[in-house]
């Protein structure tokens, strides 16, 4: 049982008496400000924007204003419980940090910098297949601490084979396969900006380093360069892929498989038909269909067909506390933490991230505690009012 939102609250105010004229902020949208003004305009609408004209990334943060919490009294909530147990293991906060690629474009540190301020929080760091940074030393920055790996689903199945046995050799205990990304989307601002930050050696540190991506090129990558990334930009993503394919995945780990990126029904019925071990409810922030359900609206129905069977899991349009209260309560067992993060890390690196995490736990677990709720494992769907605007 914690008192953590309390605690990390109190000590921010007891600055007041030492006040640092440095503090990182607390609010979300100043934190996104501060980010903007860091980074140029091809790394910020890398991380900021999304596909087409935006509307699925409005829609996700829609979809929480049309949920309202709807507090209880007398609850007896001085002490709570935050912890939540998956595949097994017991994580002190229903959070997770959710995959993201090329962190190098946003600070030096990359996802070095995000994986160690995971760490410290005792989140579970889910590294990208895309991260500058390869993931045997991701996974040595953090040590022992709880960490996943995704997989974007190569093309080239020795590549995706490979990828699965380096992840479980280097202490990964989970797979998180992105199914909605068989290619990139059409993202007006990456357009307009001409900014690909692939084709300029960003982003692929798992694939120059991988035996099997080596060995099908002519000349090693620090020879030639070039013809790795063309190389690679021949095997991301793989369009051809069907359920069928589950079975690969079974082939070369043994670690649980957590499809990310299923918001239709049927999709999460074949998901417990192929034996899958979690689901995550996500539109990758609004990054890849444009005009798309609002993540938390599939939520509900998502979690109506698993009836707890496997774990279910959420992201995509996650800012503060009573988002994550609200996802809760409608099913998910954890959320994961995309761009919040992400400008955490371009305003103050390590810290930042740190500092968004904190404040966004502490955000939730008086949020719960206000609302009634003392267990995160008993929030539900009584405790919300759906608004009909």
């Amino acid at each position: 049982m914690s008192n953590i939102g309390n605690d990390i609250q109190y000590k921010i105010y007891q600055t007041m008496f030492n006040p640092d004229p440095n503090r990182l902020p607390v609010i979300y949208e100043e934190w996104e400000a501060w980010a903007r003004e860091v980074l140029e305009d091809g790394p910020f609408y890398y991380i900021a924007g999304g596909a087409g004209g935006e509307d699925t990334m409005k829609a996700n943060l829609a979809a929480f204003d049309r949920w309202k919490i709807t507090p209880r009294m007398l609850r007896a909530v001085e002490d709570r419980d935050t912890t939540v147990e998956l595949f097994g293991k017991t994580y002190p906060f229903p959070f997770l940090q959710a995959p993201i690629g090329v962190q190098s474009i946003i600070h030096p540190e990359g996802e070095l910098a995000s994986a160690k301020a995971s760490a410290g929080m005792g989140v579970p760091y889910i590294a990208s297949s895309a991260s500058t940074k390869p993931m045997e030393e991701i996974a040595e920055a953090m040590g022992d601490a709880p960490k996943w790996f995704q997989l974007y689903w190569s093309k080239d199945p020795d590549i995706t084979a490979s990828f699965l046995q380096r992840a479980e050799n280097a202490g990964y205990s989970a797979i998180v396969v992105t199914l909605d990304t068989p290619m990139l989307a059409w993202r007006e601002n990456d357009l307009k900006n001409v900014y690909l930050p692939f084709l300029i050696g960003e982003g692929v540190g798992n694939y120059l380093s991988d035996p099997a991506f080596r060995s099908k090129l002519e000349k090693p990558p620090e020879e030639d360069p070039t013809a790795a990334i063309m190389y690679w930009t021949q095997i991301f993503g793989n369009t051809s892929l069907t359920w069928d394919d589950i079975s690969f995945l079974r082939e070369h780990t043994s670690l649980p498989i957590v499809l990310k990126g299923i918001v239709h029904s049927e999709d999460a019925q074949k998901a417990l038909e192929y034996g899958v071990d979690g689901i995550i409810v996500s539109n990758h922030g609004g990054r890849q269909v444009d005009g798309a359900l609002g993540a938390l609206e599939a939520l509900p129905i998502i979690c109506d067909i698993i009836q707890d069977q496997i774990p279910v899991l959420m992201d995509s349009g996650i800012r503060r506390g009573a988002d994550v209260v609200k996802a809760i309560a409608l099913g998910a067992k954890a959320v994961l933490v995309g761009r919040p993060c992400m400008y955490g890390l371009a305003v103050a690196g390590e810290q930042g991230v740190t500092e968004v995490l904190q404040n966004m736990i502490a955000d939730m677990d008086i949020t719960m505690a206000l609302a009634g709720g003392r267990s995160v494992g008993k929030l539900d769907k009584a405790m919300l009012t759906k608004s009909d605007r």
